[in-house]
């Protein structure tokens, strides 16, 4: 202990230890530390969910405040030593270390423990920081503006159960990296306003659909035909309904081979590889397909007029689960199949005369904002019934009212001016009604060389057994109606 105490490294620590930057730092680092310990102790005994921003001060910026202060300790001595040597003020014997003194035994005891107990807190705090980062709530709700119409309708999807690492980045260390390391990028666009608006769709670094979706989703399992039931609802004072009931095709492998839609895509690994122009993946002038036999044929646009540039500067990509289902979690509605949805599960009633024309004018007119919006939208739907069907409006306010606010919740899961969605700012490629989708390569006109066409036919992927009728038959035979 002796040698210890007379080293001059020690006693010069010591000695430099004694300035204002080291003793902040200390400061820091222990104010940092209880308040930590304080909030643990508190979040332990209160349970249940943490407000966004007490999680932002207490899994970030405390932790940050608690490494500030370790930095700095250091960093005071180094400055002093470096002040007193420049003054010609460095002493060449630093005061002598006596270990016998008890009072600095004791100080030294205390320096090990809370040193220990600073690695622990540390460590405590950087794996709540993490796991903080790893919330949905981190990352739908932190950043309100750009992240607002994403979290919304995350909200409003059949994974609003599923966090969202668990498609963003997955299991393992690489994409955890990466996200984070992206993450960066992300503070930056947010805390200087340079974030796209909206945010761009697709995601080109998104993970692979086989590495998160194909965890719970993979084609194999979903095979065989699916009952499809769509109900449309006409511009007129009844609202008549039009119904279609198709067979949909999912297909797979089966004991015929491989057939359906994802027998014919997604079945083998890397069976189709396209060329996009657009950045969207909404233009695609060259599909390479590969065929049962194993034969690699390429099929091109007969209406592009790309040239060998631009289509090797273009996107080339490995289809998978990601490019038909674009928008499995994030996705916004166009006016019209978002109020036929509302009618056929009674949330507005299809009995109110012209709700579907007036719904519809309702959400397409342009508004100031989202507040202007929900104050005008209730508004224009009460005064319709109540100067064109007063009787209605006597008869069935509960209803108008009922309908009014659905009309204006619809509005505002899908418009977000201050990051510029509107109707259609996504493209959604299942199906091909409000958007190319399925058309994107099936519209006949990708040819091959040697004659063959990828087909335009609908019933390589649906069976139609009513198209728009008011009262399917097919309906009423299988007891459905």
């Amino acid at each position: 202990m002796s040698r210890f105490s007379e080293s001059p490294r020690v006693r010069l620590a010591m000695y430099l230890g004694q300035n204002a930057t080291t003793i902040t730092g200390a400061i820091l680092t222990t104010s940092a530390a209880i308040t930590l310990m304080a909030f643990w102790v508190y979040l332990i005994a209160r349970g249940g969910a943490v407000h966004t921003y007490y999680s932002i001060l207490f899994f970030l910026i405390l932790p940050a405040v608690f490494v500030l202060g370790l930095v700095l300790m250091p960093l005071g001595a180094i400055l002093r030593r470096r002040t007193l040597k420049a003054r010609g003020e460095l002493p060449t014997e630093y005061p002598k270390i006596d270990f016998r003194s008890p009072r600095l035994r004791r100080a030294i005891i205390l320096f090990l423990i809370l040193s220990l107990a600073n690695f622990a807190i540390m460590g405590t705090a950087s794996y709540q920081a993490v796991d903080y980062m790893d919330s949905t709530q981190f990352c739908g709700q932190t950043c309100h503006t750009p992240m607002q119409p994403e979290f919304t309708a995350y909200s409003n999807s059949p994974h609003s159960r599923v966090a969202c690492v668990e498609c963003h980045i997955g299991p393992g260390a690489p994409w955890f990296v990466k996200a984070k390391i992206s993450g960066l990028r992300q503070l930056y666009a947010v805390a200087f306003k340079t974030y796209s608006r909206p945010i761009p769709s697709p995601v080109r670094d998104l993970r692979p659909a086989r590495d998160t979706c194909e965890h719970c989703h993979w084609p194999q399992k979903f095979t065989g035909d699916k009952f499809l039931v769509r109900t449309k609802y006409t511009d007129d004072e009844k609202n008549t309904p039009a119904t279609s009931v198709l067979l949909l095709k999912i297909g797979g492998r089966t004991s015929q081979g491989l057939v359906g839609i994802h027998g014919r895509h997604l079945a083998t690994d890397e069976r189709i590889e396209y060329v996009s122009t657009d950045g969207r993946r909404q233009v695609i002038p060259v599909v390479t397909y590969i065929d049962d036999a194993g034969k690699k044929v390429e099929y091109v646009s007969t209406d592009s007029k790309a040239t060998a540039a631009e289509l090797a500067a273009a996107e080339h990509r490995k289809m998978d689960c990601m490019d038909c289902h674009n928008r499995p979690t994030h996705a916004f509605q166009m006016p019209e199949r978002a109020v036929d949805e509302a009618i056929t599960a009674a949330r507005i009633s299809g009995k109110l005369p012209f709700i579907k024309r007036e719904a519809v004018a309702a959400l397409k007119k342009d508004y100031a904002d989202r507040d202007v919006a929900a104050q005008q939208i209730p508004r224009a739907l009460t005064e319709f019934y109540k100067t064109k069907y007063p009787a209605v409006y006597q008869t069935d306010r509960a209803a108008i009212e009922t309908a009014a606010e659905q009309v204006k919740a619809i509005y505002l899961r899908n418009i977000f001016p201050e990051m510029r969605i509107t109707w259609g700012s996504h493209p959604n490629n299942i199906g091909h009604e409000d958007f190319l989708g399925c058309f994107r390569c099936h519209d006949g006109k990708h040819k091959s060389s040697d004659g063959r066409v990828i087909t335009d036919d609908c019933g390589a992927c649906h069976q139609v057994l009513a198209m728009e009728e008011e009262n399917p038959k097919v309906l009423a035979d299988l007891g459905l109606k």
